[in-house]
């Protein structure tokens, strides 16, 4: 068969046609230590700085993050991890910290901005409680925000939130 223009043409856009949907369709999985920077040799220890009640708040203990990554900015991500609500719409939640351990912000000192994403959604989530273990896929990012219980380095615009299924 003989090549011709309009053949190779046809060809090459119909590839790259699939590989920008295959491309587009893409959810990457992420884990926790997928978020922090290859020379951050900050201790991952959920337990350390647990504090009495009386003392004060955990946002005052948060470690300092040594930055985040940008690999997956404006990618489809799946990630899981445990609520903490911050706005509620009616009886759903509409913003919260996805945190990786139970106890993170409320409990114990939070963990580094680079360990912590704020997840937002336009569809209120039904969460059982605090501390629900939760997958959430969306469009993930960098940030620099600030909330009442620690400071926030990632954001992820949820599509679908839904219980950890293990």
């Amino acid at each position: 068969m003989l090549l011709t223009r309009r053949t190779f043409c046809t060809s090459l856009a119909a590839t790259l046609l699939t590989a920008t949907a295959l491309r587009a369709d893409a959810v990457f999985d992420l884990e926790w230590t997928d978020l922090v920077p290859a020379d951050d040799a900050t201790a991952r220890n959920p337990l350390r700085g647990l504090m009495p009640h009386d003392e004060a708040g955990p946002a005052a203990s948060q470690p300092v993050s040594s930055g985040v990554k940008t690999d997956w900015n404006g990618q489809i991500v799946r990630m899981s991890g445990f609520v903490v609500p911050i706005d509620y719409s009616g009886t759903g939640v509409t913003s919260f910290l996805l945190v990786p351990y139970v106890g993170a912000c409320v409990h114990v000192p939070p963990p580094p901005a680079n360990q912590l994403v704020l997840v937002s959604t336009e569809t209120p989530y039904e969460s059982k409680g605090l501390f629900e273990p939760v997958t959430v896929t969306g469009m993930f990012g960098t940030a620099s925000v600030a909330t009442q219980l620690a400071d926030v380095g990632y954001a992820l615009s949820a599509d679908a939130i839904k219980p950890y299924e293990g």
